[in-house]
């Protein structure tokens, strides 16, 4: 099927979605929970394929990681599918209502957008987690996944049109672009006869692509350098702990901390402390020079100088930047020159400090005493998430239900003529 084609098939079912009973939306979402938990087997065996072929093709562990799928994991999707479930439908949901001095009812409603066109890399989770959400809002999809995920994405989107076929739902609301022709990305950001919207969900170079190619508004999101402050007040035993989850737990992941600033009051103190953890972990560090003479000195096994481009890199691995700093201000112009907007934190005791951090962080998600891991739809109730956005226009964070709507005016009165 062309893409046009595949186009004026997403617009037919866009129709037919916004016009669909929350009822059946969740009876499909429990039909695709129900699939994937039956045909987990097909599932992993497709993803050992992929697996192979990227070990083979020399990728790194870090990103071998991002393409991984296993029981556990495919049990948290299935958790996070069924989550969107309970959670409130917002198409239909009346924003504001009232009545104008010409007796005209006048009131918001949420409608779905209709056609999302999905661009993403890697994570063969993300199929199912914008299939969910776009169908539970009502919103037809199209899916480019990656061709390192081609085995394990054909899979899913067998269980997808299972489950919609069960329901009696149009095979068409959920469509994914099998050939890896990327002629037809270019093509895909050009249909904006039939699709609404597109979210990217790569890496830079992505991203660029899709703001300068497209016809078709784009919400950006997933890349972003990660930082966290230490603030001089900072409990520094308690700090190690929320350093070491937010960089390994999941290095390869978008949230995973990449560069992590010291109040240089601290920093005789605190970073034999970290080095202590990070050689635990196997962390490489990676410091400007002032922090490479203290991290040299405490014994860091893997230690490097930073060079030019290193504050600015996502570093998706076990390796992670260091920096010591005079004041919450210092640290604020590191992130403001280093693109920080997806998530930063900060740790410390100090009220005031931790405002002037939140106000003067430009990210999509600003934490106090947290891990940069938290910035999730799951983790943060949605069910799921499409995307981290970015940017700040639209949405903002991880994006879930409410985030996949528009709103149209409704206008009601007793047979009114404008005067």
């Amino acid at each position: 099927m062309s893409l046009t084609a595949m186009g004026q098939a997403a617009r037919a079912a866009a129709f037919d979605l916004a016009v669909t009973s929350t009822a059946l939306k969740n009876q499909a979402l429990l039909a695709m929970a129900d699939e994937l938990e039956s045909q987990q087997a097909a599932i992993l065996q497709a993803n050992s394929l992929d697996i192979t072929a990227a070990r083979d093709s020399g990728m790194s562990e870090a990103l071998l990681d991002r393409l991984l799928l296993n029981p556990a994991r495919l049990a948290g999707i299935v958790a996070d599918v069924r989550k969107v479930v309970t959670l409130d439908d917002p198409v239909g949901c009346e924003l504001e209502s009232r009545v104008l001095e010409n007796g005209l009812r006048l009131s918001r409603r949420r409608v779905p957008i209709g056609v999302i066109g999905v661009i993403y890399e890697a994570r063969p989770n993300v199929t199912i987690d914008i299939a969910a959400l776009c169908l539970k809002t009502g919103n037809a999809s199209i899916l480019r996944g990656g061709r390192e995920t081609f085995h394990s994405n054909m899979a899913l989107v067998a269980v997808i049109q299972a489950a919609l076929a069960k329901c009696g739902l149009p095979a068409a609301a959920v469509q994914y672009i099998e050939s890896p022709d990327r002629a037809l990305v270019s093509e895909l950001l050009r249909l904006d006869q039939y699709v609404d919207m597109i979210i990217p969900r790569g890496g830079a170079n992505l991203h660029k692509l899709c703001k300068e190619q497209s016809s078709i508004p784009v919400i950006i999101g997933g890349f972003g350098v990660s930082h966290l402050f230490v603030d001089a007040s900072a409990d520094l035993v308690r700090s190690v702990e929320v350093i070491d989850n937010a960089k390994v737990q999941r290095p390869s992941a978008c949230n995973a901390l990449d560069t992590l600033l010291v109040h240089e009051a601290v920093a005789e103190e605190f970073l034999p402390l970290l080095v202590s953890r990070m050689n635990e972990r196997g962390v490489t560090l990676v410091a400007e020079p002032q922090a490479h003479a203290l991290l040299q000195r405490a014994g860091a096994d893997k230690l490097r100088p930073a060079g030019a481009e290193d504050f600015d890199t996502e570093w998706l691995s076990l390796t992670l930047g260091v920096k010591l700093v005079a004041n919450v201000g210092e640290a604020l112009a590191h992130l403001r020159e280093h693109n920080a907007c997806h998530s930063d934190a900060i740790l410390t005791n100090d009220l005031t400090h931790a405002e002037q951090f939140i106000n003067g962080a430009g990210s999509a998600a600003v934490y106090v005493n947290a891990s940069t891991r938290f910035t999730d739809g799951a983790q943060f109730g949605l069910g799921a998430e499409v995307a981290v956005s970015t940017q700040k226009l639209h949405a903002r964070g991880p994006m879930g239900l409410t985030e996949l709507t528009s709103y149209k005016w409704i206008g009601q009165a007793d047979y009114l003529s404008r005067k």
